[in-house]
């Protein structure tokens, strides 16, 4: 499930049942879920305003974040101050607060300490060509040579392997194009093809660890389901990129950007289109697909460069034959913390008394960092630094917010394992062995600050029936045993609503308490919650429930509280 950060709304609740079973709490705690900026005083009076409607509502207890907890020192005045007024409501209602830490896996409000600490991907031996004085990537053609779709072919536009409904819901079109002497035409898209795809496919020859940069022109016209417009690129069973390409359901002809990392593969499957077209019109133009480099590339000790001669008999020195090489946007774009598709290709300056020489070739090795969906960065799981600011962050949310428990929020972590400390050939572990060992050092650090603090943490990247297995996104290696980095004194919040009964009974046997997630803007309220509830009804240690707004939407608050509640 893709999940986006909006507003949540947290219930725990432990469920009294009619018949012969453990013991359990006679009555539910309910909790709200509420991401804030308290650099914003009227966040901060809409937060005040929803702990008293959750008070009445029957809550008792809420769970806050804010992006800034990465880094809260250095703030403005009123943000102290809000976080106070905050704390000083909270207690006149009577309502726990529960903060937010340990953001791996959306790690960008711990990245904006340091962006390079971004998990980065490699790319080895790009050839860069010196002229002038700088090195850049030597063959930038257009791997699309059908891209500008200015002729037809049979059944398919010239230079593309397929297009669904070409002649029907595909066709070129010469009154609307960006350029040259038509564009691609996609509507009317289930005449074409009855699940109303419309894609265009090719397959491409890629170079083995190298970075692609991919982009495309799109007009729109009332296009409906235009979130399932993409670029995909495809290996088998696993996609290169997840990036949204953001495009709107009417526009003027925009430039859109895609970038991928080829990993070990030498052949991709190529695809542009709309997958489960509704109505409206979409247009694409002047497609391309070049060799890329030092795209959101990332510096550190485990993603080192190496730049060599063509034959790679000399190594060259950083300081000394070339200048040093950094993307200065990466992860500062416009902010620290923020994170791109896209970052100018910085080239590697070439000073005087270098051995390169101007029409050398070069071998060029570095390591990147991607976005997955909307800007989401995945921090690296070894490098030692990313503990020290994540024991600062558990140290200043402590100070100002004094918790009796702590929301470890380890989730959905997409991008993992690849550079020179995490990858199993260098650190002898898999994925799944470096999350489990994140995992007791980020509980260490909580026990360390607050002895007393429980802990929690999301069921997702440490459930075998969810995202803990093998094939996981861009995550090189198996998450598989990720779970035996949490004793059973932390608590699971489980939203694993499409393996309930199964995960719910994998985390009880382990020993763990549970909190389930388990509303997701479901429109349908009262059956949602009840399908929960028959899950949960012969598992032990499941003590709540969780009302889930991704949409900002707490129009069923009172609702879902009365079924759980039964009242």
């Amino acid at each position: 499930m893709i999940r986006f950060r909006h507003i949540v709304i947290v219930l725990f609740a432990t469920l009294s049942l009619a018949i012969a079973a453990p013991a359990r709490a006679a009555s539910p705690e309910l909790w709200v879920y509420a991401p804030v900026n308290f650099q914003v005083d009227k966040s901060t009076d809409k937060l005040i305003e929803l702990l008293k409607r959750s008070k009445a509502a029957g809550y008792n207890a809420a769970v806050i974040t804010d992006f800034k907890f990465g880094r809260i020192d250095d703030r403005p005045k009123n943000y102290y101050a809000n976080i106070a007024r905050t704390r000083k409501a909270a207690d006149e209602l009577g309502i726990e607060l529960i903060p937010c830490v340990m953001p791996i896996g959306y790690s960008d409000s711990i990245l904006m300490n340091n962006p390079q600490l971004a998990e980065g991907i490699p790319v080895r031996d790009v050839a860069y060509r010196v002229a002038d004085g700088k090195a850049t990537v030597a063959d930038t053609s257009n791997l699309l040579a059908g891209g500008a779709l200015d002729k037809p072919a049979r059944n398919r536009p010239d230079g593309w392997d397929w297009v669904d409904g070409f002649g029907t819901s595909a066709t070129l079109d010469t009154a609307n194009k960006h350029g040259g002497a038509s564009s691609l035409k996609m509507t009317d898209y289930k005449k074409g093809n009855e699940g109303g795809n419309c894609r265009i496919m090719k397959k491409l020859a890629v170079k083995p660890w190298h970075q692609y940069h991919v982009s495309l022109w799109v007009k729109t016209q009332d296009a409906t389901n235009i979130g399932e417009f993409k670029v995909n690129v495809l290996v088998k069973n696993r996609a290169l990129n997840h990036a949204n390409l953001g495009v709107k359901s009417t526009q003027d002809w925009t430039k859109h950007d895609v970038v991928f990392n080829s990993l070990d593969n030498t052949e991709v499957n190529f695809y542009i289109g709309i997958w489960g077209g509704g109505t409206g019109t979409i247009w694409i133009d002047d497609v391309s697909c070049t060799l890329a480099g030092g795209i959101n590339m990332v510096r550190r000790d485990g993603c080192p460069i190496r730049v060599t001669s063509a034959d790679g008999k000399a190594v060259y020195e950083e300081g000394r034959d070339f200048e040093k090489w950094v993307n200065t946007k990466t992860g500062n774009d416009p902010y620290p913390g923020a994170y791109n598709i896209m970052t100018p290709e910085p080239p590697i300056v070439i000073p005087a008394g270098s051995r390169i020489r101007n029409g050398d070739t070069l071998l060029v090795s570095y390591f990147h960092t991607i976005t997955v969906y909307d800007q989401q960065i995945a921090c690296c799981l070894s490098e030692p630094e990313l503990y020290t600011h994540l024991r600062k962050q558990v140290e200043l949310v402590n100070k100002y917010f004094a918790p009796k428990r702590w929301f470890m929020q380890h989730d959905e972590m997409r991008v993992a394992g690849w550079c020179d400390l995490c990858r199993p050939d260098k650190s002898g572990k898999t994925a799944g062995q470096l999350l489990a060992e994140n995992a007791r050092k980020c509980v260490a650090i909580i026990k360390d600050v607050d002895p007393d603090g429980g802990v929690m943490v999301w069921n997702d990247m440490f459930d075998p029936h969810h995202n803990a297995h093998d094939n996981y996104y861009l995550v090189s290696s198996n998450l598989a045993g990720s779970w035996e980095g949490l004793d059973k004194s932390v608590m699971i919040i489980n939203w694993n609503g499409g393996h309930a009964a199964e995960s719910l009974k994998f985390f009880a046997d382990r020993g763990h308490k549970q909190l389930v997630a388990g509303y997701y803007d479901n429109g349908n309220v009262e059956s949602e919650a009840k399908r929960w509830m028959d899950a949960a009804s012969n598992v032990d240690g499941v003590i709540g429930y969780m009302y889930t707004t991704w949409r900002n939407d707490y129009s069923n608050l009172e609702r879902y509280a009365k079924a759980v509640l039964g009242k």
